[in-house]
C-alpha cells in the first residue's frame, strides 16, 4: 500500500489578520476542475499563483499531527505523561507496560508516518511543477522555489528518521506507484544531509527575494540568504546525529547561530504557527493548568522537576497542579505548561539548540574549553552558576544532555538526544515492567514488518 494515496488540503491559502498567522484549506482535485487547479494542471503548466499556493500549503501541512509526533516521542522520552480518559495507549503502549508494545497499525505510529509524507509529496509536486511552467519566473526565482522544496523535504524525511530510527524509511518517493526501498538510519542522515546541502547550494543562487510569502513564523528567515540560514541551521541537528562535530561547527558559522545568554536571541528562530480562528489549526500541545483528572491532560515526569537544580528558570514550562493527578498507576504534580494557549507557536529551530550544538560539537572535537563556554552561557541564561563538575568527555557530554533536557523541554528532542548515545536505559521508569523503545514500528501500511524494540 503506498505512503500517500491523499491529495486533499495541498493546497491551503494564506491570510494574515493582525498579528496571527493562519491557514485556511482549500482542495486539489487528481480531475480536472473548471473552478480551481487540478493536479495534472499543476505539475504540467503551474501559473505563479499555483506555485505560491502548493509552498503556503507546505507550511501548513507541517503542523498535520504535530501534537501525536510530540505526545509520541515525549511520552517515550519520560517528559510528560499523556493522561487520557477514552484512550489507555497513552499510558499502556507509549510506556510499555507489562506486555503492551507499540502498535503498528494506530494512530500513534501511522499519522504521524502518513502527514511527514503528505508534505514531503507536496515538496516533490512544487519541484516537478517549477521544472515544467511556463510562467515568467527567472532562473533565480525557480531556484528559490527548488530552495525552498528540498530544505522542507529534508525536515520532514528527519521528523520521520527520528521516530523509526533503524527500521529506516524510504527516501525515493517522488512517484506513488514506484516507491524506493528503505534505506537504513545512517543512510536515511547521510542523504537528508545531501538534500539540505542541494536546498543551500539552489538559495545561493535565488537571488535576493522569493517569488513567493511565508507566514510570520519564518519571519527574518524569508529571504533566499535568511532561510538559507534556516537551512544550515538543520543541517548543523543532522551533523550532530551523525556525532560529526567539524561539520556541525561548519554548518553553524553558515546558520543563524550567535553564541549568546541573552534570552532573546536564545528564542530566535523559525516557528509553526496557530491560531483558534476559523480554518486554522490550534496548537494542540496546550492544556490548561489544572485540567480534571479523568479527561485529557499533560502532566511533567516528576523527575524533571526533582531532577532540576536550585533557581533554574526553565521550570516556568511546568506549573503546579491544585491536586495531584492519577492514572494508571503513574502520578505527578506538576502540569507540562512549555505551550501556554492555543496561539503558542512550537520552535522549528532556534538558537539556543544551536548553542547547545556548538557545545556539543566541540566536546565531540576534545575542545573542552570551548564547550565549557558555551554550556556556562546556557546556565547563565537560566539563572544557574558556572558547571563546577568533571572536565572529561563523558562528563561534559552528560552535562550537555542536560541542559538540552531543560532547555529544549518540550520541543522534541530528549528521546532522540538519549538514544544518540546510548543512554535511553537511564531515563525513569515509573512502573516495574515498564520499557523504554528505541523506535516506532515500521507502519503497517508499508507491508514491510520492523517492529519496536526496547532499549533495556
Amino acid at each position: 500500500m503506498k505512503i500517500y494515496k491523499f491529495l486533499s488540503s495541498l493546497l491551503p491559502v494564506l491570510f494574515i489578520a493582525g498579528a496571527l498567522c493562519t491557514f485556511n484549506a482549500c482542495k486539489i482535485d487528481d480531475q480536472v476542475d473548471p473552478n480551481g487547479p487540478s493536479l495534472e494542471g499543476v505539475e504540467g503548466n503551474a501559473t505563479v499563483g499555483d506555485l505560491n499556493n502548493v509552498v503556503t500549503g507546505i507550511e501548513s501541512g507541517m503542523r498535520n499531527r504535530l501534537g501525536t509526533y510530540f505526545d509520541g516521542v515525549g511520552v517515550i522520552g519520560r517528559e510528560w505523561y499523556r493522561f487520557s480518559g477514552s484512550d489507555p495507549r497513552f499510558t499502556s503502549d507509549l510506556l510499555g507496560k507489562a506486555s503492551a508494545t507499540l502498535d503498528n497499525n494506530t494512530f500513534y505510529t501511522t499519522t504521524p508516518f502518513a502527514e511527514r509524507y503528505r508534505v514531503v509529496r507536496n515538496c516533490n509536486i512544487l519541484l516537478n511543477a517549477v521544472n515544467n511552467t511556463n510562467a515568467d519566473l527567472t532562473d533565480e526565482q525557480k531556484n528559490g522555489y527548488r530552495g525552498y522544496a528540498k530544505t522542507i523535504m529534508a525536515y520532514q524525511l528527519l521528523m520521520a528518521l527520528n521516530q523509526l530510527h533503524h527500521c529506516g524509511i524510504r527516501i525515493d518517493v517522488d512517484d506513488p506507484d514506484n516507491l524506493g526501498t528503505f534505506v537504513t538510519y545512517d543512510e536515511g542522515l547521510s542523504t537528508i544531509a545531501t538534500m539540505l546541502n542541494e536546498g543551500a547550494q539552489l538559495l545561493q543562487s535565488a537571488g535576493d527575494e522569493f517569488a513567493f510569502g511565508l507566514s510570520s513564523g519564518f519571519a527574518g528567515f524569508n529571504t533566499p540568504a535568511s532561510f538559507r540560514q534556516f537551512n544550515r541551521a538543520l543541517a548543523a541537528r543532522v551533523s550532530i546525529y551523525q556525532l560529526n562535530g567539524t561539520a556541525a561547527l561548519q554548518n553553524l558559522t553558515e546558520s543563524f547561530f550567535e553564541l549568546t545568554s541573552d534570552s532573546t536571541t536564545l528564542y530566535k528562530g523559525v516557528y509553526h504557527l496557530f491560531s483558534n480562528a476559523g480554518g486554522d489549526q490550534i496548537n494542540e500541545m496546550y492544556y490548561p493548568l489544572n485540567s480534571a483528572a479523568g479527561g485529557n491532560l499533560r502532566a511533567a515526569q516528576p523527575s524533571y522537576i526533582t531532577d532540576a537544580e536550585p533557581g533554574d528558570h526553565r521550570l516556568w514550562k511546568v506549573g503546579m497542579r491544585a491536586d495531584t493527578a492519577f492514572q494508571d498507576g503513574l502520578q505527578s504534580a506538576y502540569d507540562f505548561y512549555r505551550y501556554r494557549s492555543l496561539s503558542d507557536p512550537i520552535p522549528i529551530v532556534r538558537n539556543e539548540e544551536l548553542v547547545l550544538i556548538y557545545a556539543e560539537a566541540q566536546n565531540l572535537n576534545g575542545n573542552s574549553t570551548e564547550a565549557l563556554f558555551a554550556i556556562n552561557l546556557i546556565r547563565s541564561a537560566a539563572g544557574l552558576p558556572n558547571y563546577s563538575g568533571g572536565n572529561s568527555q563523558n562528563e561534559l557530554r552528560d552535562e550537555i544532555l542536560k541542559q538540552r533536557r531543560y532547555s529544549l523541554y518540550g520541543e522534541g528532542h530528549r528521546w532522540i538526544d538519549m538514544r544518540r548515545y546510548d543512554k535511553l536505559n537511564e531515563l525513569p521508569i515509573d512502573r516495574p515492567d515498564d520499557d523504554v523503545w528505541m523506535n516506532f514500528p515500521r507502519p503497517a501500511t508499508e507491508n514491510d514488518d520492523c517492529p519496536a524494540e526496547s532499549a533495556g
